[in-house]
């Protein structure tokens, strides 16, 4: 599969600053496609290969890398991706939160209801509880690619940043965790067509899929506020259109609806993506007295205390660099560290940009990775910054040569970190 188009005929390429930057007012028609369009089934064509590719690594690590040296029959590749928080997920689908009682138990109520319920509604269809929640991240991950690639064509149209944008994601080290059945899938399958919807100013439509955000993670309420600054700068930034846009393109964009009401009412949804998280914590208040026991289970599982940014800093550095942890632990704790400062310049470059609906779901996912007793998940975190896969495929139309960097770079680490997860050792 190319990474790139040939410009159309009709259309030079998009090189250099000078090129528009769209702003949230200029987005195709309200109306969303009926169908896939040809660049859609490219970009599942893409998917498709990618989840290939995921299976071979399985079925090679269960041979090459079994947990005993010696062993003579590898173990069931569906193995691969029973590891670590696929449990807690489980347990909640099959059991509930409770299963013994109110009390601490195994800290499964720090993760939120919406794969649980969704994995349980599945498991009616397919027994098998891995195969089911292996199906939730297939179909949830092709989601949001498709929604992916869309959202990147906003920015450059014909320019085939979207298929770029998919395949940066797809490849990502932390990658693996898509297919696995872990909620960074289903996340980003309401996420991706949430913020699609706001760029496109269908606020119900926006606000019911933020909802579904909110009930996997905690990060649908960080969306949540950027829909509400997306909003605001939709009623305050004045509409300008790139000196090409061709007669049909500007009929294609949505009108301004000045009507005070129509404002109002769509205000009034963007309320919607906090009901979830409102009604899971008086679900846990009715179990256990407590409307935080989330918060606390996290703090007593994963110690997620609340600390300065600097001394989280300082922690992880230390456990990555002052041998304090095994190689393997270790080697999280520097990748964590990465992500943090890859976190830190894409939110620089979003404020000089002045996305400041980005900027704000971006800073407060880093407020909340960051201020912990030391960093954790934060390398895995990247795969709900869409704007970093956005901005890294307009680069890529840009700048040829990032492209071919990125995929030589991240290609080995892809690998590596997929063999360390479904070896069943700690991969973020």
């Amino acid at each position: 599969m190319p990474i790139s188009a040939p410009p159309s005929p009709r259309r030079a390429p998009v090189r250099g600053a000078s090129a528009v930057r769209p702003v949230p007012s200029e987005v195709p028609s309200r109306a969303a496609p009926p169908r896939l369009r040809p660049a859609d089934r490219e970009v599942l064509w893409l998917y498709l290969m990618t989840r290939v590719a995921v299976w071979t690594t399985a079925y090679c690590t269960r041979w090459l890398f079994p947990a005993s040296g010696d062993a003579r029959v590898p173990a069931p590749v569906l193995s691969s991706f029973e590891h670590w928080d696929w449990g807690h997920f489980l347990n909640i689908a099959r059991d509930g939160y409770f299963p013994g009682g109110p009390g601490p138990g195994d800290n499964r109520e720090a993760f939120f209801p919406g794969l649980p319920l969704v994995l349980r509604a599945v498991h009616v269809l397919v027994p098998h509880w891995t195969v089911a929640g292996l199906l939730v991240s297939l179909v949830a991950g092709a989601v949001a690619a498709v929604a992916l690639a869309r959202i990147a064509e906003l920015h450059l149209p014909g320019s085939g940043a979207g298929r770029r944008a998919a395949l940066f994601l797809l490849v990502s080290p932390c990658a693996v965790f898509l297919a696995a059945g872990y909620s960074e899938a289903l996340f980003l399958a309401f996420a991706l067509p949430a913020w699609l919807a706001a760029r496109r100013q269908r606020w119900l439509l926006a606000s019911a899929l933020a909802a579904g955000a909110t009930t996997v993670r905690i990060s649908g309420l960080f969306l949540a506020a950027a829909l509400v600054v997306l909003f605001l700068t939709t009623l305050t930034t004045r509409t300008t259109l790139p000196t090409r846009t061709t007669k049909a393109a500007r009929t294609a964009l949505p009108t301004r609806r000045d009507g005070g009401a129509s404002r109002k009412r769509d205000a009034a949804w963007l309320v919607l993506p906090g009901l979830p998280a409102l009604l899971y914590f008086w679900y846990l208040y009715g179990r256990t007295g407590d409307p935080m026991a989330w918060k606390h289970a996290q703090e007593r599982g994963w110690y997620r205390h609340f600390r300065a940014p600097w001394e989280a800093w300082s922690q992880t550095w230390h456990e990555a660099f002052d041998r304090t942890q095994a190689t393997g632990y270790a080697a999280q704790f520097q990748a964590d560290l990465l992500a943090m400062v890859l976190g830190l310049l894409l939110l620089a470059f979003l404020v000089v940009r002045r996305r400041w609906p980005e900027a704000v779901y971006i800073a407060l996912t880093l407020w909340a990775l960051g201020t912990s007793y030391w960093y954790m998940s934060v390398a895995r975190s990247t795969l709900l910054w869409w704007p970093l896969w956005v901005g890294l495929a307009v680069w890529s139309v840009r700048r040829r040569w990032v492209a071919i960097a990125y995929l030589c770079l991240v290609a080995p680490l892809s690998t590596a970190l997929a063999i360390t997860f479904m070896s069943g050792r700690w991969a973020g």
